[in-house]
């Protein structure tokens, strides 16, 4: 819980900033068209910002840049710590309906990393920790978020993976097979492990499937569900568990694309900052489901 109010001044400083940083080169009226603040308020803040070295106005036109000061406002940022505290109470509570635990993973040059893991919550932990790193072509999870990518962050993975020797990313090295189960996987909608590393890694007692977490433009990575062979089949827990699972990752998706956690207490967005007041800001929050 806050122990004060926002203070909206500087909220709407810091919206002030991101829009000049996004738009390379900023007016007063661009920034009015996009927030609605008061001409004179975008004026002292730019103001305010280029006194603090974070924007500077071109010298012969009412123009504002960001500096290379802004540089330093990222430099705390760990985007693997970041995805993996946003994701934990999404995959809670996801972990709380199936029953089965879950990992969220992102690809890190030719391996996914998981970032966040229900598997140490209940029996069934599997011994997997955020940090965790698994091979691309014989996961779920890898598979799932290679067939979904853009083409060309696909093209930068493969040519890693094929670099590597290990036995996993044997499939890298045949276009034709790679291709069609990545087809497979797209119009499944879904990927599950490779039977040879579940029998390998797990003795044949595990299987898992993952579907992307994506907006319309993005894939943030993917999310899986690890289930025990003897209890749940590949067939029933498609059937049980694909439309949950989805949601749950379609759910993430905008949690992280949004950039917020699902605790409102902490969680001011862009829209409530908009020329809002204390009070405007105070009945957002009471309306949020």
């Amino acid at each position: 819980m806050r122990s004060f109010k926002p203070v909206i001044a500087f909220l709407r400083g810091l919206e002030i900033l991101r829009i000049v940083n996004a738009e390379k080169a900023a007016t007063i009226r661009a920034i009015h068209a996009q927030t609605k603040f008061d001409k004179a308020t975008i004026l002292r803040m730019l103001e305010t910002l280029e006194h603090g070295g974070y924007v500077i106005r071109d010298a012969e036109s009412p123009v504002y840049y960001a500096t290379a000061r802004t540089l330093s406002l990222s430099q705390g940022f760990d985007r693997h710590l970041w995805m993996g505290r946003i994701a934990e109470p999404v995959l809670g509570r996801f972990r709380n309906e199936i029953g089965w635990p879950s990992d969220l993973a992102i690809c890190d040059t030719d391996q996914m990393i998981v970032v966040q893991t229900t598997r140490n919550q209940g029996p069934l932990s599997f011994n997997r920790r955020p940090g965790f790193r698994a091979p691309v072509l014989a996961t779920s999870l890898g598979r799932a978020y290679l067939a979904f990518c853009d083409n060309d962050e696909r093209e930068r993975t493969l040519e890693h993976i094929i670099q590597r020797s290990d036995r996993w990313n044997e499939l890298a090295r045949h276009p034709r097979k790679l291709k069609q189960m990545l087809d497979q996987v797209r119009s499944r909608g879904f990927g599950v492990m490779d039977e040879e590393y579940s029998e390998r890694i797990y003795s044949g007692s595990i299987w898992a499937m993952a579907v992307p977490v994506r907006t319309k433009t993005k894939v943030f990575g993917a999310m899986n569900i690890m289930m025990l062979s003897s209890v749940v089949s590949p067939q029933e827990g498609v059937r049980k568990y694909l439309e949950p699972l989805q949601r749950a990752a379609d759910q993430l998706a905008d949690v992280l694309d949004s950039g917020r956690t699902n605790n409102d207490d902490h969680a001011i967005d862009r829209a409530s900052i908009k020329g809002a007041s204390s009070a405007s800001i105070k009945r957002a929050k009471t309306a949020r489901v």
